[in-house]
């Protein structure tokens, strides 16, 4: 995932909870306040700029307030603001993740996200149950006044069972697994989005499992019989749905993984602040989720072909642009970079209404250069807020 330097032409977030809209033009696409004009059509918002039309399509329940867009703008150094006011019905449910998907009795397949190879096949579960929270362990000492009974034991899966964690599977080795999975050694030391491995390694480091098909690491090997798979690294299928053997688009995947969890972690318990972490509990990224009712949109100067923000055939001057408004979560985040941000690492770390995630090592560097491509692309005066670096994640 390559980090663009370049903002976009006009950058639209609508926020379905406040029922309004900013559009943010570039300074050097208009040269007047009174050469753009927002106005509302079948189910879209229409900018119009002197060089087209810039059409955002929205969803059914959501439209453009009439009159609401202000007669003179706001011309800020990045751009003109233009701030408008929405009508909003009844919002759908969000796209659950893997983990809410997961059902009992019921016949999946796991696949690998990489390369689409079937690793298990017509898996049926008799229990499907959620782990603990990441920071039991905590709560407990923090809570009892013995020591606790539960710090030495460790809970995995029986037979036919699957455990959720916040961002993975546990699941029992079968004989299919020899087929389509292998076993690997992942060191401490190899640098955050590597994906160098060895089955030949000193001992202490960490077992990983790979797929046999392309080697992307999927998980780990708990124990001899136990294995984990993160939710970032398969997709996972009902048997009725056919199995798609097509890989997505690792960004968009990745992407959708991720905020899905948070939205449904935020929701459950009320965390907002999340740790995103290696197995090793080493902390890469320290991450805020502000807002999960926005829709944005974007046009860039040039569109990237499959990208699902922009659908526009003829980019011409004059001519008409369109693209379909996703909805996304906006986050705050910074990186824990050795030697920038210790304080506000060491704070985050010490506070226990700090979520951590896990992630393979190699997924942490992705993230942050995801969230880092998020943020080169957005207006000056959207990038930053306080100390922390703004983005958006698609669902």
């Amino acid at each position: 995932m390559e980090t663009s330097t370049k903002q976009d032409l006009v950058f639209v977030e609508l926020r379905e909870r406040l029922q309004s809209g900013l559009f943010i033009v570039r300074t050097d696409v208009v040269k007047d306040k009174s050469e753009v004009s927002v106005t509302s059509g079948d189910s879209a918002l229409k900018i119009h700029i002197p060089d087209g039309i810039y059409e955002v399509k929205l969803p059914p329940e959501v439209s453009l307030v009439e009159r609401s867009c202000p007669k003179s703008p706001e011309l800020n150094a990045d751009g003109l603001h233009v701030r408008v006011r929405l009508k909003v019905g009844q919002c759908p449910e969000a796209q659950d993740s893997a983990i809410q998907h997961l059902r009992a009795q019921r016949s999946y397949c796991f696949l690998c996200q990489s390369c689409g190879a079937v690793l298990l096949k017509d898996r049926v579960f008799r229990r499907v149950l959620p782990l603990p929270n990441g920071n039991w362990n905590t709560l407990v000492d923090d809570w009892c006044c013995h020591p606790d009974p539960f710090a030495n034991k460790k809970l995995h899966p029986q037979q036919q069972d699957c455990l959720l964690g916040d961002t993975y599977f546990l699941l029992t080795r079968d004989s299919s697994c020899d087929q389509s999975l292998t076993n690997g050694v992942e060191s401490s030391n190899t640098n955050t989005g590597s994906h160098l491995y060895s089955r030949k390694q000193a001992l202490g480091h960490r077992n990983v499992v790979v797929c046999k098909n392309c080697c992307a690491v999927l998980g780990e090997a708990v124990t001899t019989e136990v294995l984990k798979f993160y939710i970032t690294e398969v997709v996972v299928r009902q048997n009725e749905d056919g199995v798609d053997t097509v890989p997505q688009i690792r960004e968009h995947f990745l992407e959708r993984a991720l905020s899905s969890r948070l939205v449904e972690l935020s929701s459950a318990q009320s965390i907002f602040r999340f740790s995103i972490q290696t197995p090793d509990g080493t902390a890469v990224i320290m991450l805020w989720l502000l807002n999960m009712d926005t829709l944005i949109a974007s046009f860039s100067e040039k569109a990237i072909s499959g990208d699902i923000l922009v659908s526009a055939s003829d980019r011409h001057p004059n001519k008409h642009q369109s693209c379909q408004a996703v909805r996304a979560i906006k986050v705050l985040y910074f990186p824990c970079t050795h030697g920038q941000q210790d304080e506000a690492v060491q704070a985050w770390e010490k506070d226990i209404s700090v979520h951590p995630l896990i992630l393979p090592r190699s997924t942490c560097g992705e993230v942050l250069q995801l969230l880092k491509s998020s943020t080169a692309t957005l207006p000056s005066s959207l990038c930053s807020m306080n100390s922390y670096q703004v983005a958006y994640l698609r669902r």
